[in-house]
């Protein structure tokens, strides 16, 4: 089995480094990619540190992949080489359960093959990520990349724009609709941007007035400032829906009270402790707490070829591999506008 260069971490106290990794040669059904970008999700930070338990080591991380084909199987049919493709955070799963049948591959019940810090669906091979110089996928879990769009830009939408954009679409959002958006970070703000290319009326609800001037430039029609109490009383009843991006500790229970009757707030990030909800934020006004994770394959590709007839990307900071503990260190002091999208000729 060949192997490839890229960057690992040997341990949760280790850092990244270069480090050689087994991939497999193209079978019938397979595409090689040639990664051009991959994205630095925050999740990448969890796992390479084992925040959140469960790690293997050596781990590559990266699910935010976008490159070209390089060579593709005998039965692949709907890629060839040269084509500019993405995978995002699964690479398979099991196919015939019932998510799976209905395209919510994410949800498959035996468990998809996630992209990194995970194994095949013999439960044996482990799975590398994008912090890598090759990738080989099966075709149905390669997504094509849309002419036009800036790849080093395009790579985050494969899991900042899909795990934004599934709940926008799930919960139907439409024009004219009002969508308060939660925390603007690398999350939020492709929250914005998908919100605003669906005709909503955006709100960036932020607990720091810097991030007005951004957040208009992305797209919100307005901005309240959540660290002052007022704010809470007078957007009650306003939202349709609220897509909640934060990770940090906060109180659901104020940002139901912005929800109108049958409203819903979406929880896409995911506080460090349980967030406690009071019955009566939900009895009162018939409202939904809900999560979203991602979105299946057919979505994804559904939310690709709608920032591309948008001319939608991520804000991001080009970096060589060579700085990717810095990023890391810098990411969770959001010190970051709003993606680091990482250069992959720096190999």
């Amino acid at each position: 089995m060949p192997t490839v260069k890229a960057w690992a971490t040997q341990s949760p106290k280790s850092p990244l480094a270069p480090y050689q990794i087994p991939r497999r040669e193209p079978g019938p059904k397979d595409v090689e990619i040639e990664i051009a970008f991959c994205g630095v999700c925050h999740s990448d930070v969890h796992q390479a540190r084992d925040e959140w338990g469960g790690a293997l080591f050596p781990m590559v991380p990266g699910h935010e992949i976008v490159g070209r084909v390089s060579r593709v199987g005998a039965d692949v049919t709907r890629l060839r080489a040269g084509d500019v493709a993405g995978v995002g955070c699964m690479v398979d799963s099991c196919r015939t359960c019932d998510p799976c049948r209905h395209d919510l591959e994410q949800f498959c019940e035996k468990g998809a093959a996630f992209t990194y810090n995970g194994t095949e669906m013999d439960r044996k091979t482990p799975t590398y990520g994008g912090y890598s110089s090759r990738i080989v996928v099966d075709e149905r879990f390669t997504l094509r990349i849309p002419p036009g769009l800036d790849l080093a830009g395009a790579a985050p939408l494969l899991c900042a724009g899909i795990t934004t954009y599934s709940p926008l679409r799930h919960w139907k959002t439409e024009r004219g609709d009002r969508v308060g958006v939660v925390g603007l970070g690398g999350l939020g703000h492709m929250a914005v941007k998908l919100a605003a290319s669906m005709g909503a009326e955006v709100t960036m609800l932020s607990t720091s007035r810097s991030k007005e001037t951004d957040a208009r430039r992305l797209g919100a029609h307005g901005f309240a400032l959540t660290s002052d109490p007022a704010t809470f009383k007078k957007l009650a009843g306003r939202f349709d829906l609220i897509i909640d991006t934060i990770s940090a500790p906060h109180d659901y229970d104020a940002y139901l009270g912005m929800l109108r009757v049958d409203g819903a707030m979406v929880v896409v990030g995911v506080p460090p402790a349980p967030v406690p909800v009071h019955a009566f934020s939900l009895i009162s006004g018939r409202k939904t707490l809900a999560g979203s994770l991602i979105g299946g394959i057919a979505e994804t590709q559904e939310m690709l070829d709608h920032c591309g007839k948008h001319g939608i990307t991520a804000d991001v900071e080009v970096i060589p591999i060579q700085k990717i503990n810095e990023a890391y260190d810098r990411m969770v002091k959001g010190d970051v506008r709003y993606r680091f999208s990482i250069d992959l000729k720096s190999l």
